[in-house]
């Protein structure tokens, strides 16, 4: 196929591995998975320490089952994308610790603070799910599919974070004016997890086109205002002056564009950003500390590649 039959044929779930397409289908389908892939890895990493930290024995348990989601979802997405004969999985992960791979911008910022907590269970993941419902009609099957199993995870993982965010607004008052101050942190990163403004976007129309995705950047950004404003007032917090979010009196909310930070945005985007780069090395140890474990089973598989199997010892 040619990229012009592949605009006329894209719809849910159209295109697999078994179908002959063009370069440039390939490349955009790999950027794509491949960031939603790290991203998910990046946000495990991010959440990870409050495993431990967390206050009560079925917090830990929540923390420690969800962590394990994020880096399961993160080797489905990778598995995805490499179906599409670009990069192998290997190749993305070293990318992802050199620091050359993107990934999304709330997970570049470090979260110290146990009420920070709700503002990646409950926001960011609840604005993951706005986004990925959507994709359960992309037109690359094996990443519709992925959908399929990363959606149902994590409703869980929005359902925990709304429960966290509900014990410390209904704590002390101490509880809730610092869950108020990670709030006003927090919001406009979370405003910005869509991407840039349509008129600033680079790769969506051509997504579109080919069935890669179904909605814009602000498309997705105003549904969910709409669901989590009334949502963070229902829980006592109040929503920020900046960024200013217009009320339209139906029910429906839209942000002021000019007061999101798209410079601080951009800028990491190219992971040009110190708190991000603490992320980042942070990956790299972490996959430098394993390294021991890959040469071992490379080695394991390159000696009895023959089809030798190891004896058991007596």
């Amino acid at each position: 196929m040619d990229i012009e039959q592949v605009k006329e044929r894209a719809g849910p779930r159209e295109f697999s591995p078994k179908d002959d397409l063009p370069e440039e289908y390939r490349k955009a389908a790999t950027r794509m998975i491949q960031f939603h892939a790290n991203s998910e890895i990046m946000g495990a990493y991010l959440e990870k320490p409050f495993i431990r930290q967390a206050p009560s024995l079925d917090r830990k348990l929540a923390f420690s089952a969800k962590v394990q989601d994020e880096i399961g979802h993160g080797q489905l997405l990778y598995r995805a994308a490499e179906s599409l004969g670009v990069k192998t999985r290997d190749e993305m992960l070293d990318e992802l610790a050199e620091g050359k791979g993107k990934f999304l911008n709330c997970f570049h910022y470090p979260m110290d603070s146990w009420v920070e907590t709700p503002m990646i269970a409950f926001f960011v993941d609840g604005a993951a799910m706005r986004r990925q419902a959507t994709l359960k009609q992309s037109s690359w099957e094996p990443y519709a599919h992925a959908m399929d199993k990363v959606c149902f995870e994590e409703g869980f993982h929005v359902k925990h974070g709304e429960a966290i965010l509900y014990e410390l607004m209904t704590g002390s008052k101490k509880e809730q004016e610092l869950t108020q101050e990670a709030f006003e942190e927090w919001w406009p990163r979370i405003i910005q997890f869509f991407g840039p403004t349509d008129d600033k976007s680079t790769h969506h129309d051509f997504s579109a086109d080919v069935g890669l995705k179904t909605m814009t950047n602000d498309e997705l950004r105003n549904a969910f205002l709409n669901a989590y404003v009334p949502k963070a007032e229902k829980y006592g917090l109040e929503i920020p002056d900046e960024p200013r979010i217009r009320d339209n009196g139906d029910s429906t909310y839209e942000v002021v564009e000019d007061d999101l930070d798209w410079d601080e945005f951009f800028t990491i985007a190219k992971n040009d950003y110190d708190p991000g780069k603490g992320q980042i090395d942070g990956r790299k140890q972490a996959q430098d500390a394993v390294e021991w474990v890959r040469e071992t089973l490379d080695s394991h598989e390159q000696r009895f590649a023959g089809g030798t199997q190891p004896q058991a010892a007596d």
